[in-house]
């Protein structure tokens, strides 16, 4: 299989800048755009191109460097609840292709990472999907999102280790570039087990390496930063990817709401930066206000040192377990209330 491109956009992009700007939530700009829980988001690639472009624009405009594709629920295995399993390369290469177009008349360099979730299928051998299934599944996916024009394959919100190997195998096989962050959401290891520590010694062994690594999603943006701070610890070579949700979930009126104002995730991507991610962003809750106050925050606060557990949890909560997975233990083993 051919080398990538290279310079491949994102490595320009990082060649260039101390840190880049990722992109905010997707559900959540998309329920507020009529999205119906249970809906599957990638059919709107092809029955409302025009909410996809506004929700790629909403984070272009407040200034992202990168923004992900509409195709997290990308792969047949996903689409097979909607019974649109067929339709795995044509929903995946329109999610880019729209992309591509918003990209292009942004007037600066953006990149368009194509989104490559979970299967939502347990690996074996602890479930039935295979390895080469699992690969398989990625591999169309990553087709799709390659022939729409996506930049660089995104693989995020991963659990398990087997599942991170085989989206890395299909990149390869697609001869493309990609990044990939697991979520660390069980008192600092992913659903499956996994520490940052292990994550890291993943990585280095791939063959087929990503770009970028780090964390997503997980419990909130302190917690997030441990794990951040348990991967600097290591000194890995690639770049660290952070991107944390905007507070904690609450039912609201019948909706989920976070708590996280764009004050707090300004703290969190300035405290992230300093952690030593250079690719920041928001995942769940995260809008266009809480981006644009990240950007400014990056762009006019000086860096400083190493932020402790402590700056993290005086900045912006307390953490959700006393144990980041790996043993060290952090103040208090309460979760603090959060600032706003």
């Amino acid at each position: 299989m051919a080398e990538p491109a290279s310079p491949d956009p994102l490595s320009a992009l990082l060649a260039r800048r101390d840190w880049l700007l990722a992109d905010g939530a997707t559900g959540t700009t998309l329920f507020n755009m009529g999205l119906v829980s249970g809906d599957a988001p990638e059919l709107w690639n092809i029955d409302h191109p025009d909410r996809i472009a506004t929700l790629y624009r909403g984070a272009v405009e407040a200034g992202s460097d990168l923004f992900l594709t509409n195709s997290f629920g990308g792969t047949a295995a996903r689409l097979k609840l909607h019974e649109a399993q067929t339709r795995v390369r044509e929903l995946n290469r329109a999610a880019a292709e729209i992309g591509r177009e918003v990209a292009d008349t942004a007037g600066r360099a953006v990149v368009v990472a194509g989104s490559m979730g979970p299967t939502g299928e347990i690996m074996a051998p602890m479930g039935s999907l295979t390895h080469e299934t699992a690969v398989e599944m990625f591999h169309e996916q990553a087709e799709g999102l390659k022939e729409g024009g996506a930049d660089v394959l995104w693989v995020e919100t991963i659990s398990a280790p087997e599942e991170y190997r085989a989206a890395a195998e299909a990149a390869r096989l697609a001869g493309m570039p990609w990044c990939g962050t697991m979520s660390f959401d069980t008192a600092g290891r992913t659903m499956m087990g996994t520490t940052s520590a292990a994550m890291v010694q993943m990585v280095d062994k791939l063959a087929w390496p990503p770009l970028a690594f780090g964390a997503n999603c997980g419990v909130g943006a302190s917690d997030l930063l441990r794990t951040v701070l348990g991967f600097a610890a290591l000194g890995p070579e690639l770049p660290l990817i952070a991107k944390g949700n905007a507070g904690i979930p609450k039912y609201v009126d019948g909706h989920i709401h976070y708590d996280g104002t764009p004050a707090l995730m300004a703290d969190y991507a300035v405290l992230a930066r300093d952690a030593g991610a250079r690719i920041i962003g928001g995942c769940c809750g995260t809008t266009p206000e809480h981006l644009r106050a990240m950007r400014t925050a990056l762009e006019t606060r000086p860096s400083g040192p190493r932020p402790t557990l402590e700056v993290i949890a005086a900045s912006l909560g307390g953490f959700s377990s006393a144990s980041d997975g790996t043993g060290d233990t952090p103040p208090g083993r309460e979760r603090r209330r959060r600032r706003g």
